[in-house]
C-alpha cells in the first residue's frame, strides 16, 4: 500500500495546477489520470493554439446557479497571474480578439510548462491508472486502483466533465461526489454548435462555411461575434456563446446586420437607388451565394423601387431579428464544456473542500461554473486548482 498526502485524479488543467501548487507548497503529491496522455483538452484547445487565458476575466463572465461562489478563486489566482507564468517560461503569445489569448506556437508549449513546474516540484504523475473504490476512512480516503492501494489525506477530483468523450471524458467525478452525499444539478452540453432540421437546414447546408459578423440573443442574453454556416446547422462562436443560454424548444434571434439600423437603410436604398435590386445591395454586406439565396429564398428579389412599406418592413424583421428555433444542440459530442455539475453550494468556494467530507476537494469543470467562450475556463481551472492547493 502507497501513502501519500495529496491525490489528485485528473491531469487536466485544473489538475496540474493544483499539483504543481500544493507541491510547491511542500506537499506530497499524486497525481492519477485514466488517460495516456496528461492535458489532452489543453492540447485540442483553441484550434491547437490554446486559449489559455482572458484579459478581462471576471465574475461575469461565468454560469452557476450560485453566481458568486467563483469570486473568491477568481480574486486570489487572476489571469495576470498566468500570464506571469506563461512569461517566466517564455512561451510566446498574443491576444488574437476581446481579450483572448493564445499561444503563437502550439498547445503543447501550455501543457509542456505546466509539466515542467511538476516536474520541478516532485509530482509523482500516474497516466493509465483507473480508480476501482474511494472509502472514507477515520482522517483521508483510501483508493483502490490499477497502481494498487493508496491512502492520502486530501482527496481532490479534478476530472471535468462530459464533453468530449473521445479526449476520454467520463462521469466519474459525478459519481464521487454522489457517493460522498453531494447534490448534482442537472448537465448537459454547453458551448456547442445548434443542428437544425426544418426548412432551414437546406439553407445552412447551401450556405456550409460562410461565416458572418452577428448579433445573436436569447433568454437576456446577447453576443456579437460570427456565425457559421455548417451542414449539421449553425455553429461558430457566437452561437456557441448563446448554446450555454439556450433550453431545448427555445428560439434564437439573429441580427444578420448588427451595423446598420435595417429598416432606415432599406428606406434610404429604395430612395437613392431605387433601380437597384435587393440581391445587389446584400451583396454589398454578404457574401454574393448568401446575398443571393437570402434575397430568393426569403424575399424573392426585385428592383428596390416595387417593394411596398409593408415588404420593407418585412425584409427589415428577417434581416434584424432573424429567428431559429435549433432541433437540437451537437451534444458532448462536440461541446466544449459541460453545464451544471457539483452543486456550489456544498462546497467551500475558499478553499474547494466538499461540506460534506472532510478532505474531499472539488475543482475545475466538475463543478457548477462553467464560463463563456474565450479563455474563461481555462482561468476557472487555474484558479479553482490554485485556491484548493492552499488547503489540501
Amino acid at each position: 500500500m502507497r501513502s501519500t498526502e495529496v491525490v489528485i485524479i485528473g491531469a487536466g488543467a485544473a489538475g496540474l495546477m493544483c499539483a504543481l501548487t500544493a507541491a510547491g507548497r511542500g506537499r506530497k503529491v499524486m497525481l492519477l489520470d485514466h488517460a495516456n496522455k496528461a492535458g489532452k483538452k489543453i492540447l485540442m484547445s483553441g484550434g491547437g493554439r490554446c486559449n489559455f487565458t482572458n484579459m478581462y476575466t471576471e465574475p461575469g463572465n461565468f454560469l452557476s446557479q450560485n453566481e458568486h461562489f467563483c469570486k473568491s478563486a477568481l480574486a486570489r489566482y487572476t489571469q495576470w497571474d498566468f500570464i506571469g507564468m506563461v512569461a517566466k517560461h517564455g512561451v510566446p503569445y498574443h491576444e488574437k480578439k476581446l481579450g483572448q489569448l493564445f499561444c503563437d506556437n502550439k498547445s503543447s508549449d501550455i501543457l509542456e510548462m505546466l509539466l515542467n513546474e511538476c516536474d520541478q516540484v516532485g509530482v509523482s504523475l500516474h497516466l493509465d491508472t483507473s480508480i476501482q473504490t474511494i472509502e472514507k476512512l477515520e482522517s483521508g480516503y483510501l483508493l483502490d486502483t490499477t497502481l494498487g492501494q493508496i491512502t492520502c489525506e486530501s482527496l481532490v477530483i479534478a476530472t471535468g466533465g462530459l464533453s468530449i468523450p473521445t479526449l476520454g471524458a467520463t462521469g466519474f467525478g459525478y459519481q464521487v461526489a454522489k457517493q460522498f452525499g453531494h447534490e448534482l444539478l442537472p448537465t448537459r452540453a454547453g458551448l456547442v454548435p445548434f443542428t437544425i432540421t426544418d426548412q432551414l437546414k437546406e439553407l445552412c447546408t447551401e450556405l456550409s462555411g460562410t461565416s458572418v459578423d452577428c448579433l445573436v440573443s436569447c433568454n437576456d442574453q446577447s453576443f456579437r461575434e460570427n456565425i457559421l454556416f455548417t451542414h449539421r446547422g449553425l455553429s461558430g462562436p457566437a452561437i456557441l456563446q448563446i448554446s450555454s443560454f439556450w433550453e431545448s424548444g427555445d428560439s434564437v434571434e439573429i441580427n444578420l446586420m448588427p451595423d446598420h439600423d435595417v429598416p432606415s437603410w432599406l428606406q434610404q436604398q429604395q430612395a437613392e437607388r431605387p433601380n437597384s435590386e435587393l440581391k445587389t445591395l446584400l451583396g454589398e454586406i454578404f457574401t454574393k451565394k448568401m446575398a443571393n439565396l437570402l434575397a430568393d429564398n426569403w424575399f424573392a428579389s426585385k428592383p428596390m423601387k416595387q417593394y411596398t412599406h409593408a415588404e420593407i418592413a418585412d425584409i427589415a424583421e428577417k434581416l434584424a431579428s432573424w429567428k431559429v428555433v435549433p432541433a437540437g444542440t451537437e451534444g458532448y459530442r462536440t461541446a466544449e464544456v459541460t453545464l451544471g455539475g457539483v452543486d456550489t453550494n456544498e462546497v467551500s468556494s475558499k478553499t474547494m473542500e466538499s461540506l460534506k467530507s472532510p478532505g474531499l476537494y472539488f475543482i475545475g469543470e466538475v463543478l457548477d461554473v462553467t464560463g463563456h467562450l474565450g479563455g474563461f475556463n481555462f482561468q476557472w481551472a487555474w484558479a479553482s486548482g490554485y485556491a484548493a492547493a492552499q488547503y489540501v
